[in-house]
């Protein structure tokens, strides 16, 4: 940029740092197509708002495919002048699905870990968690439309159990489900920076920072009103349609014939 208009470059990296431009990051983002996008973000965010009374929010999701990943060598420890350090190579030594629901009020969080991620073992969380919450309380659940949420067997156990009520989050919109959140802080302190031999070694390490956790549990506490992500989201197509129309429109696949 600095030669194509003939200025020197620390010119151009001073109107960047001015208006407060960086080139050199790159975030990741998903317009949703969901044609019930509205009504499911309305009620979504006002379960968040305004929880229900006498009832519990929890926001479930599962956490698919965690590596239990082994370094060829031990890691360097954090000194002055240097962070801690790991080898850029690892052996796989299997992986783990943890299903987890996040309490969006007190924060607390209830996982189990198996080695598959089909409607059976949502099935099996799911009785967990009404073991876990006796009683008359209602549960509210906010999900994502992933198929195993709604198997027909899922489903049919759901209607048994009436205290269970659920909520979806429109598709391309992990973003509302506040568990997302909390898989953040799992991956960054927990799995990420560890070694692990063996998949029960990574079990153990994720139910150890579930315990630790649940000791000192902090909700993350949901502020944006569906009239402002509305609106957001609004600029956003606009933009989009700016740039390639017909881009935000629902697609459809086409069906081959028989």
């Amino acid at each position: 940029m600095a030669k194509q208009y003939d200025v020197d470059a620390s010119t151009v990296c001073r109107i960047w740092q001015e208006h407060e431009i960086q080139p050199h990051r790159q975030e990741t983002f998903k317009l949703s197509r969901d044609p019930d996008f509205v009504p499911k973000l309305l009620d979504v965010v006002g379960v968040y708002l305004n929880p229900p009374q006498n009832a519990i929010v929890l926001c479930v999701d599962e956490k698919s495919q965690i590596q239990a990943l082994d370094r060829t060598q031990p890691g360097l420890p954090l000194k002055p002048g240097r962070c801690g350090t790991w080898t850029h190579d690892y052996v796989r030594n299997g992986t783990t699905t943890l299903f987890a629901a996040l309490e969006s009020v007190r924060g607390k969080v209830v996982g189990q870990c198996y080695p598959r991620h089909r409607h059976q073992e949502f099935l099996k969380f799911l009785k967990q968690l009404d073991v876990e919450y006796p009683g008359e309380l209602e549960l509210h659940l906010v999900m994502d439309n992933y198929g195993t949420h709604k198997h027909p067997r899922v489903v049919r156990w759901l209607s048994k159990h009436r205290r269970i009520k659920t909520h979806f989050i429109p598709t391309s919109s992990s973003w509302l489900n506040l568990v997302e959140r909390w898989f953040a802080e799992l991956t960054g302190k927990a799995v990420r920076r560890g070694s692990f031999a063996s998949v029960p070694d990574l079990i153990e390490a994720i139910f150890g920072f579930i315990e630790h956790w649940n000791k000192e549990a902090k909700a993350f506490v949901w502020t944006a009103k569906a009239e402002a992500i509305l609106e957001k989201l609004e600029r956003c197509k606009a933009r989009l349609e700016q740039i390639e129309p017909g881009c935000t429109t629902r697609k459809y696949r086409r069906q081959r014939p028989v």
